[in-house]
Parts: C-alpha cells; sequence; structure tokens
C-alpha cells in the first residue's frame, strides 16, 4: 500500500490551495532521477523531491492565476506566468527551458556584435536538446491536477511551459542532490532577501535547519530524504518560498511510512 506524504494547509494572505497527496508521483521523479544519476534514490526522498516540485509549481501558478484574475479571467496565458515572475524573484526557476520555449524568447538576452547588430545563435548539426526539455511531457497530468486544484485552466502553451519549467527544476534538483552526496553535504548556500529601497538590508543567517544540512551521514550510493532538503536550499532563493518548501518536504521525510 502506498502511502501519500502528509496533507499540509496552507498559510499566508496568497498561499495556494492544499491538496491531497503529491500531482507528481515517485515513478516519475525516479525516472527524472536515473537521467541524472545511478546513484539509488530512497522512498523519502521521492516523496521529499515531488512535494518541493509541487510547491514550487503551485506559488508559480498562484502567481500566475492572481495576475489573470486581475484581468477577470480563470484562464492562464503566458502573459500572466511572466507577470508572476516579474513580481517575484523567488519564482524564477528552471531557468534551461526559458532558452527552448517562445514564451521567454527576447527576454533571455541577444548577443550584438561591434556594430549593434544581433547575431544569430549557431546551429549545430544533431545537437541534443537536454533530456529535461525532452522529457517535459511526462509533467501535463501532474500541471493540469494542480491548476484544477486552484480553480483554473490554462492554454496549452502555458500548460508547455509549466511542463518544462517542472522538468528542468527537478532535473536540476536531481543534480544538486547526487551533489551533495558525493560531497557528504552542502557546500554552498544562497539567500536573497527582497528589500525596499532606502532601507538596510537585514545581516545573512543560517538557521539550525540549514546548517544541519550542511553536512550529512550515510553512504555515497544513496540519495536520501535529506539530501533532496539540501538539494533544495542550492535551487531556491531564501525567501518564503523555500521556507515553505522545505517545511512542507521535511514533514515528508520525517514520515516514518514514506522513508
Amino acid at each position: 500500500m502506498t502511502v501519500q506524504p502528509p496533507r499540509l494547509a496552507p498559510s499566508g494572505p496568497q498561499a495556494v490551495p492544499a491538496m491531497d497527496g503529491s500531482p507528481f508521483k515517485p515513478s516519475l521523479v525516479r525516472a527524472v532521477f536515473r537521467d541524472v544519476t545511478a546513484m539509488h534514490i530512497s522512498r523519502s526522498a521521492a516523496w521529499a523531491a515531488a512535494s518541493v516540485t509541487r510547491t514550487v509549481l503551485a506559488e508559480i501558478i498562484g502567481g500566475a492565476r492572481r495576475a489573470a484574475a486581475e484581468e477577470g479571467r480563470k484562464k492562464l496565458i503566458p502573459r500572466d506566468l511572466l507577470s508572476a515572475i516579474d513580481r517575484n524573484v523567488e519564482l524564477e526557476v528552471g531557468h534551461k527551458w526559458y532558452d527552448h520555449s517562445p514564451t521567454f524568447r527576447g527576454l533571455t538576452g541577444d548577443l550584438y556584435d561591434a556594430e549593434g547588430v544581433i547575431v544569430p545563435s549557431r546551429k549545430r548539426g544533431r545537437s541534443r536538446k537536454p533530456s529535461a526539455v525532452v522529457g517535459a511531457h511526462r509533467f501535463e497530468a501532474g500541471v493540469k491536477k494542480l491548476l484544477r486544484s486552484q480553480g483554473v485552466t490554462a492554454v496549452p502553451v502555458m500548460v508547455r511551459d509549466l511542463d518544462g519549467i517542472a522538468s528542468v527544476f527537478l532535473t536540476d534538483l536531481a543534480r544538486d542532490a547526487a551533489v551533495v552526496v558525493r560531497e557528504s553535504g552542502v557546500g554552498r548556500f544562497g539567500t536573497v532577501t527582497a528589500v525596499m529601497p532606502d532601507e538596510p538590508a537585514p545581516p545573512p543567517s543560517l538557521d539550525g535547519s540549514l546548517q544541519a544540512l550542511s553536512t550529512r551521514r550515510g553512504d555515497r550510493r544513496t540519495i536520501g530524504g535529506d539530501d533532496i532538503l539540501a538539494a533544495a536550499t542550492m535551487q531556491l532563493f531564501g525567501g518564503d518560498l523555500r521556507q515553505r518548501a522545505l517545511t512542507e518536504a521535511r514533514g515528508v521525510v520525517r514520515n516514518p511510512s514514506a522513508g
């Protein structure tokens, strides 16, 4: 019998609706990890990775939903995705997808020569797209479930963008988790704090839970739940989204039935 991770209620004025379980199943997580590493992934790690990905995608959809609501729409379009990311830098994840999506074309920057003429991108024969891009369609069912949980739908190109972002994010998470295992802990922490102009920035801090992830115990052949938590600190900025993703995933890791 498969044990579902705990259902966590939303918190905060703009929290996204809670939903039972994760729309991204452990079997999908394991398939993505196999594209990146030959390491074994534990059950708790698979659930934790699914949880982090769910939290991130739900927040992106929530931001896009609010942008659409301002125009009286319940069907999301790519402009809503760009608006959500523009309003919250924490949602800028899965960057490698941007290079393959018409939605982000022109936003990733063009290369100009000395006379100010755009330099066309080089096309190499038999170039392979990253596996995260090729496999983006695997996330469509989960993305549509997340959309329904927030009472919205999306045009096909928007669904495709969400699929791609989810795929690239989870692939990067898997890659960083493998690094954590190989290096026996996290070697870096990135924190970005939003402050108003003319206000002093708060001093950087590293709470006890993140310090605990800086070292690990166990063999170097298995990715565990704590390794996923450590990888999430590397993938996400140090704000509300990262804290929420870690809190929800930590509940999965600490559930003995899911470990």
